[in-house]
């Protein structure tokens, strides 16, 4: 088995849904001898905020000397990116390697596991190959029923920012996604909670008081920005200056979340030094996250894809860009409430240039013109990505902003043919 051939296998499933649980995941790693009963892990979930939490934790970590591996959901440009050690992806022979391991099993199982569930066996395979020391484990959806909570108590379990999503598999209520999320808490185990809506902190310590689990809640008054600009972010955070590339007001409320997370580890006996804190933070990068892939003109890319990460960006425009109209270049999936989103990017268009996503919940890109068109704003839709880019920088000018925006779907590919087409 090659490494396409194995990708090609296990993207033949779908996600399953419509049957969500951890019966065929714990069958699946049972019949691989239970791997993730010989790991440690940090356990990541939330509506917002999960990778850029998770890649501060890795980079913090591995600075403090530890072998990291990190699994996140989804991949934006790789599939290996799913599966990492010390921050680097999967090599392909193992991926190759180790799928034949997992395929050999879940093909004499009666009820086939997901997409998901295979991969996350992989991982749990490849992360004890490597004897990584911890793994940093970013749900994929939920909390409480995916596939990633097989695992016994982790080292801490966090939530981060919480937001109306999935509703027809979480919940139909922020309090109800909220308790999905907090079924990742177990007795045994630290928790953090991302301090948002009261009553959404309610659930997470009703839960934690449930569970007799040490729970830290962020104190977002302990930030003091220094500055911020294009460049990156300085702060203060209880004493402490630090320096961080990811830029965004939302990115400092996630770096106090990590911090939080690092006192709770400390707590358990890990050894986490300032300096290796101080050192991740600075060194952290996170792709199509309010991401600067070009200056001339200024290209800013976000994977942005529900109302909260739309309020996060336009917030962030209002900050760094004072003004300045901007060139949407954009794509959405159907599900999602775009109507909420795009509304919020009104004030700082200047016009939209309209893309179609690759995925078969993808809104077409006409669609989506329309829907601009109808609000009084210059649209257009191009029917290739590599047009559509052109297309936007074009309208843009040379001294102007594009802003790729509305679905981690459509960034991947944004980002890739932005650096075959200018070598970045």
């Amino acid at each position: 088995m090659t490494k396409d051939e194995a990708i090609g296998y296990i993207e033949s499933y779908g996600w399953s849904t419509t049957r969500l649980g951890l019966e065929r995941t714990r069958e699946l790693l049972h019949r691989l001898g239970d791997p993730q009963k010989k790991l440690k892990f940090i356990h990541v979930a939330g509506s917002n905020g999960k990778g850029s939490t998770c890649a501060m934790l890795d980079s913090i970590f591995r600075y403090a000397g530890y072998n990291v591996g990190m699994y996140i959901s989804p991949y934006i440009q790789e599939f290996s990116e799913r599966i990492q050690l010390n921050g680097e992806y999967i090599e392909g022979d193992a991926l190759a390697r180790l799928t034949e391991l997992v395929m050999k099993e879940a093909e004499q199982m009666e009820d086939h596991p997901s997409q998901f569930e295979l991969v996350t066996a992989i991982g749990m395979l490849y992360f004890l190959e490597k004897k990584a020391d911890l793994v940093v484990l970013e749900v994929g959806m939920g909390g409480s029923l995916d596939s990633t909570n097989v695992i016994d108590p982790p080292e801490v379990a966090v939530i981060t920012n919480i937001g109306l999503e999935h509703t027809e598999y979480l919940g139909n209520t922020v309090e109800e996604i909220a308790a999905t999320k907090a079924g990742i808490i177990k007795t045994g185990c630290n928790a953090v909670c991302y301090d948002g809506l009261p009553s959404v902190t309610a659930v997470v310590k009703s839960v934690c008081d449930e569970k007799h689990v040490p729970l830290k809640c962020v104190d977002f008054s302990k930030l003091k920005l220094i500055s911020s600009d294009l460049s990156g972010q300085h702060f203060i955070w209880d004493g402490t200056e630090y320096e961080l590339a990811l830029l965004g007001e939302h990115q400092l409320h996630n770096a106090a979340t990590v911090f939080n997370v690092v006192e709770a580890m400390r707590e358990r006996g890990w050894k986490v030094p300032q300096q290796a804190v101080i050192d991740g933070m600075r060194d952290v990068r996170w792709p199509a996250r309010l991401e600067i892939l070009g200056r001339k003109p200024l290209f800013i890319l976000d994977g942005g894809h529900n109302p909260q990460c739309a309020e996060a960006l336009a917030t962030s425009l209002k900050q760094l860009l004072h003004g300045q109209k901007v060139v949407f270049l954009l794509g959405v999936l159907a599900d999602k409430d775009y109507p909420t989103m795009m509304q919020m990017m009104f004030p700082y268009a200047k016009e939209f240039v309209c893309l179609t996503p690759v995925s078969n919940r993808a809104l077409p890109a006409h669609k989506l013109a329309k829907f601009f068109k109808d609000h009084g704003f210059d649209a257009k839709y191009c029917k290739t990505y590599p047009n559509g880019i052109k297309k936007a920088i074009k309208d843009a000018g040379k001294d102007g902003i594009v802003v790729g925006f509305g679905s981690l779907y459509m960034a991947g590919n944004i980002r890739t043919e932005y650096s075959l087409m200018f070598g970045k």
